[in-house]
């Protein structure tokens, strides 16, 4: 990619990119929106709550896959390019996908039921963990260094997006469908459509550029990248993703994949408005990230983490508990909105952090292997312990689990230095 590119061909690759992020992150998200449906299907005895345990587990296996999609398609989009990277990992969400569009029930094939649901939400999770390490890496080396964050803000866009199309299609099936027909066969439209846009995906993603770090690579000698590279050569890095990630993964699971569930289950509200409550609020998390990622690019990457810290630290608690009691669907909106603004100050920049932490030929791998450990650690987790939590009736220890997790990210990104002034992305 060279340095003559115009601002609107730049945007076209970035475009290009993100799109194929938008489909595999629907994929991944439309089993977390649409579960309180086909969790019956697959595990038809218990109250909700056991049944909600149950997919929540599944949910946290297919994030433990995250780590080996990392490393293994990590060194393969380290070694044989960015673009080879991302068209692999949205053939594996296409299977995974259509799978579990195809798996009969628990009334029709017993045990093998959840048994298959569990390989097809692996296969996704190690689609996912290739994904991130992927995208994060292209779109933070296709952007020109003054407008880094703004462009790789793009990835939480279509993250957020992905979110935003799995809760519209909830939506409309919604509207159009009947609970029992939902709960019947209706779930399984979204796992179908995902499979197709993913077929999609792999077109446009075929047509992508390069980026010019992974070419200027291809002309010298570099080390190969690999798990025992990436430890040896660059421990500290290593670390320093796991401990910036923690906290910031493990609310943004809280305030968005969980809080749909959370507002049915707890506050009370039902599942319709309860999507429709979390739609809204996302969507305008989304408009967000553009903004706070340009601002990074401004005032440097590290006074958004440390605010993101501050507060989650201040207001996750009050947070939670307003929300345990709403009433209102108008107070309950504006308190997720609030959490999501919080969050913004990682979730914008975590991915252009993380890229400008490592050097090119360890980059893939730097960015997601390390991130994908914590990732599995507290943001698949997030649920299942949120859940647990409730099953014994001390919900609020939730909250504070949370807060701490938030707090021990806060010492870190005090004490680490701005990745803007310091990157090691070298080109542009």
């Amino acid at each position: 990619m060279p340095n003559t590119w115009t601002t609107p061909k730049r945007l076209r690759h970035v475009a290009g990119g993100s799109a194929g992020n938008l489909v595999e992150w629907y994929d991944w998200y439309v089993y977390s929106a649409f579960s309180l449906y086909f969790a019956p299907v697959f595990f038809p005895k218990g109250d909700t709550t056991a049944q909600l345990l149950n997919t929540a587990a599944i949910f946290a296996v297919g994030f433990v896959m995250r780590p080996i999609g990392a490393w293994l398609m990590g060194v393969y989009s380290d070694r044989h390019g960015r673009k080879a990277g991302l068209t692999l990992s949205v053939t594996l969400m296409c299977g995974g996908s259509l799978i579990i569009a195809a798996t009969p029930g628990h009334a029709e094939i017993g045990n093998w039921a959840p048994a298959i649901l569990l390989i097809a939400r692996m296969l996704q999770g190690f689609s996912v963990g290739g994904e991130y390490g992927a995208s994060a890496t292209y779109l933070s080396e296709i952007a020109g260094r003054r407008r880094r964050g703004f462009y790789s803000s793009f990835q939480y866009v279509t993250l957020i997006a992905g979110q935003l199309l799995a809760l519209a299609t909830l939506l409309g099936l919604q509207a159009g469908l009947s609970d029992t027909e939902l709960e019947s066969w209706g779930w399984r439209i979204p796992f179908a459509l995902g499979a197709a846009l993913a077929l999609l995906v792999f077109w446009l993603r075929r047509g992508l550029a390069e980026t010019e770090s992974f070419e200027n690579l291809q002309q010298g000698e570099t080390p190969n990248s690999g798990a025992w590279i990436l430890v040896t050569g660059y421990p500290r890095q290593a670390l320093l993703v796991m401990a910036l990630t923690a906290g910031g993964t493990l609310a943004f699971y809280a305030y968005t994949t969980y809080m749909q569930k959370f507002l049915v289950n707890t506050s009370g509200f039902d599942r319709r408005l309860a999507t429709q409550l979390s739609a809204a609020a996302l969507f305008l998390y989304m408009l967000l990230q553009p903004a706070a990622g340009a601002l990074s690019d401004r005032i440097g990457r590290k006074p958004l983490m440390v605010g993101f810290g501050i507060l989650g630290v201040l207001f996750t608690y009050p947070i939670f508990s307003r929300l345990e009691h709403a009433v209102s669907p108008l107070a309950a909106f504006l308190l997720m909105f609030a959490a999501l603004t919080i969050v913004s100050g990682y979730t914008a920049i975590n991915a252009v952090v993380k890229a400008e932490l490592f050097p090119a030929h360890i980059r893939t791998l730097g960015v997601a292997l390390p991130y994908s450990l914590a990732n599995t650690l507290f943001g698949g987790t997030a649920e299942y312990i949120a859940l647990w939590f409730k099953s014994t009736g001390r919900e609020n220890g939730f909250y504070w689990y949370v807060t701490a997790m938030i707090g021990i990210s806060l010492m870190v990104y005090v004490r680490m230095r701005d990745t803007r002034r310091h990157s090691l992305i070298v080109e542009d």
